[in-house]
């Protein structure tokens, strides 16, 4: 059975996915699904929450970036990024946990609070990947979206400038690191050098990253000057993803 990967196209943890396939040199096919109305997909293949990314293969369901990289590592170990030492394995999953845990969270914030606020460019990030007339059903029922969406991720003034925060700390440490050497854990590319590459990816916009990014003059302007402020230190990721991630 041929790899699946349900995803909502602008999710950083899917991206992260996304990278691991084509690393290991995988065909995969995209389910691209609609926030909100991805629910029911999720909770029939997993029996569980509804969170994305999910892997299916040969029968296996698999939920969550970093239990799908454990899985694909197994299933298929050339190019593994997950190192063999056993010191250096524990490393790069701590590494990987804490990104997941406090750099995917805190740019998601900080990122929707403000693009919420411009639905005409968040839609169709949104809707990637998703039958046309999702962006006119996102776009008409848009104030109900960004309500469930700041409810649901907590997302409002404080939390966004508490994430900010976050990422500046993340971005000071990351940078500073890879100042002294190419990889987070070891002297090879791993799980955490994708994680950290892959979850700060919208803050340079990559173009392996399916969806429609906003021209620079569209950009809000709280996150446009920071971008400006940050991009020494966002540079040092942007090197780590053009670095490793395969070309579309």
């Amino acid at each position: 059975m041929a790899l699946k990967l349900y995803q909502f196209a602008i999710s950083h943890y899917c991206e992260k996915i996304r990278w691991a396939l084509e690393y290991k040199g995988l065909n995969y096919e995209t389910v691209n699904l609609l926030p909100g109305q991805h629910v029911k997909t999720i909770r029939k293949l997993t029996g569980q929450a509804s969170s994305v990314p999910v892997l299916e293969h040969d029968g296996q369901v698999v939920q969550g970036s970093a239990a799908i990289l454990d899985y694909l590592d197994q299933a298929f170990p050339e190019h593994s990024l997950t190192p063999e030492d056993p010191d250096l394995r524990e490393q790069a999953l701590a590494c990987e946990r804490r990104l997941d845990e406090e750099a995917g969270p805190a740019i998601r914030c900080y990122s929707y609070h403000h693009f919420l606020q411009r639905p005409k460019i968040v839609v169709p990030m949104l809707a990637a990947g998703t039958p046309f007339y999702n962006r006119i059903l996102l776009s008409l029922a848009f104030s109900r979206v960004d309500e469930v969406m700041r409810q649901w991720m907590k997302i409002n003034e404080k939390t966004s400038e508490k994430s900010r925060q976050v990422m500046e700390d993340l971005l000071t440490e990351l940078a500073a690191i890879y100042a002294e050497r190419p990889f987070l854990v070891g002297n090879q590319f791993t799980r955490a050098d994708l994680t950290a590459a892959a979850l700060f990816a919208p803050m340079f916009q990559p173009a392996q990253y399916p969806v429609p990014w906003p021209k620079p003059a569209r950009i809000p302007k709280d996150i446009k000057t920071w971008l400006d402020q940050w991009q020494p230190q966002i540079r040092a990721l942007e090197k780590v993803y053009s670095d490793n991630r395969r070309p579309d």
